[in-house]
């Protein structure tokens, strides 16, 4: 494989690192935190278990269509404005999931109703939601080169993690008042409000550095990153690494009801710690062992596939809520470590004028994986609570020989 271009970047200072990553902080934030409360949201209301993972289906189906577009006209107008338009996307889909909560929770509209109110609320985060982890990412992209864009993708999936630290821990403590489980939503949803004036205030305007669409000659059409040979290995292994993460995140929180014997709202601070020990787990892969250490793609992608699987394979012999706990741990390390590799080594073998293309790709990734694997999950759970973290543990398995084939992961080799 051929190095790609790195020519001299314009530099990205600390403050406006701060700021694009804020706003990854927050959408995580909302996202995770709407996640966390929805188990106990569905069962209050009385929202079948399947639904209740299908309410982040079509927000995810759009989240994956809409990137690769969100991507292409950040080239053409600047990643501020995509990264900006995205977040009022976030705050949108929170007030008017939080609206559609409390009308459910006071018999205003039935469960399917509420259902129907959520799903559509919730779309809006995946198509306009989309445009600023699309932007936000080639905004890093194109200011970093080298292993200094890995560290820095990687912190950027960091501050992910962190948002997924803070929105179940946060939640309880916002199910106050009036509004019940809706507080949470509401107080995510201003948070975005008072992030976006932040972005406006720190991030410095990039229209002028965006690759030039607006010329009269005709460009030339690139082929699609997917069908790229240096490239299109890291995002299949990306596609069925999220794919499980999404079986085990989106059924963890039935487990968790499930294995304490108690009432949905006896449980939701045991969800919430639940999802707080992944979220650190994959703040340690990202910000800890990748930083740090500068651990390669190539090392992620194995030590990502070990971890997540021994974690799927230890849920399934778990006997308490600790070692529940552990095995949940242990397999977001894994992933933790997984999504910085497939991210990092597909930015590493584009040329710079693809670093949007790729952000578009791996933010379908995250589209895609949840559009089916979480109903899917939920259904096979429903079937035998095991089967969700089986499949998930042959998979990841599977993926640590398909790493461990450098012919067939040419971009790899190029970075052991």
């Amino acid at each position: 494989m051929s190095e790609p271009d790195q020519s001299t970047s314009p530099g990205l200072s600390r403050d406006t690192f701060l700021a694009v990553a804020s706003v990854m902080l927050v959408s995580s934030i909302g996202s995770t935190g709407l996640m966390s409360v929805m188990p106990v949201i569905g069962r209050e209301i009385g929202i079948a278990d399947h639904l209740v993972a299908g309410v982040f289906s079509l927000s995810a189906l759009l989240w994956a269509v809409a990137s690769p577009y969100w991507a292409r006209l950040s080239d053409r107008r600047g990643r501020r404005p995509l990264i900006l338009l995205g977040l009022g996307g976030v705050v949108l889909s929170l007030a008017g999931c939080g609206v559609a909560v409390v009308a459910g929770l006071r018999g205003i509209m039935g469960p399917m109703t509420v259902f129907v109110a959520l799903l559509l609320m919730r779309s809006t985060y995946g198509l306009l939601g989309s445009a600023s982890a699309t932007a936000a990412q080639a905004y890093v992209a194109d200011k970093t080169a080298g292993q200094m864009r890995v560290k820095a993708l990687s912190a950027l999936s960091g501050s992910s993690n962190m948002g997924s630290i803070l929105g179940p821990a946060l939640a309880p403590f916002l199910i106050v008042g009036p509004l019940d489980l809706a507080g949470p939503l509401f107080g995510f949803a201003l948070l975005g409000c008072l992030t976006g004036a932040a972005v406006l205030l720190v991030v410095p305007s990039d229209r002028h550095l965006a690759f030039p669409a607006d010329n009269l000659e005709p460009q030339p059409r690139r082929a699609p990153v997917w069908r790229d040979p240096r490239i299109r290995p890291f995002l299949l292994y990306g596609l069925i690494a999220a794919s499980m993460q999404a079986f085990n995140t989106y059924t963890i929180g039935f487990m968790v009801i499930d294995s304490l014997g108690v009432e949905p709202a006896a449980a939701q601070v045991s969800i919430g710690q639940t999802m707080v020990c992944g979220a650190v787990a994959g703040l340690i892969a990202q910000w800890g062992i990748i930083g740090l250490a500068g651990m390669r793609p190539k090392a992620m992608l194995r030590w990502g596939a070990v971890l997540a699987a021994v974690g799927n394979g230890a849920v399934l012999l778990h006997t308490s809520f600790t070692s529940l706990l552990m095995s949940f741990f242990v397999m977001s390390l894994g992933y933790g470590l997984a999504r910085s590799g497939y991210a990092g080594g597909a930015f590493l073998s584009a040329a710079r004028s693809d670093q949007a293309a790729v952000a578009g790709a791996v933010s379908t990734i995250t589209g895609a994986s949840i559009v089916l694997p979480p109903i899917l999950a939920t259904l096979l759970y429903q079937v035998a609570p095991a089967f969700p973290f089986l499949i998930a543990a042959v998979l990841m398995a599977c993926l640590l020989f398909y790493a461990a084939a450098q012919s067939d992961l040419r971009g790899i080799k190029a970075m052991a």
